[in-house]
């Protein structure tokens, strides 16, 4: 969805260079036209269309595994009551530990992935998230190894 509300269709080239910005995000714009089999400007054009409609919101890094070594990672089932969403996910999106909020169906109304530095930071990470007013109920497990 365009940021005016307005729908706008994204076609193959689009989503091929999406996926080839999730791969390396700082690929340039040559690298990218060359992968598309496009010129330049339309690269340079796609990608300034999918960053003003919100298509992109931004670019970020992937540290390796082992830049986080002792780093707890968990992922947390999150019941809201009410109709409370919407501001449960801005308060949500304020703790810099929880790296990623989803929304879900089923049992439990968002998924969130968090990343804390010691487990004291986890635990209060825990706390805060549990005190936020419309959270009913939430279920935390932590990851302990990636397969």
């Amino acid at each position: 969805m365009a940021k005016n509300n307005r729908a706008v269709s994204y076609d193959s080239i689009d989503r091929d260079l999406i996926s080839l910005l999730r791969t390396d995000g700082r690929a340039s714009i040559s690298t990218l036209a060359k992968a598309l089999k496009v010129s330049r400007g339309t690269v340079q054009n796609r990608l300034d269309r999918l960053l003003a409609t919100g298509a992109i919101i931004g670019f970020t890094i992937r540290a390796s595994a082992s830049i986080d070594d002792g780093a707890i990672r968990a992922i947390m089932l999150i019941e809201i009551t009410g109709k409370s969403t919407a501001d449960i996910i801005r308060k949500l999106r304020g703790l810099p530990e929880l790296q990623k909020v989803h929304t879900t169906n089923g049992s439990w109304d968002l998924v969130a992935e968090i990343q804390a530095s010691s487990l004291a930071d986890f635990d209060n990470v825990l706390r805060e998230v549990r005190l936020i007013d419309g959270i009913a109920n939430s279920e935390t497990s932590i990851l302990l190894s990636t397969i």
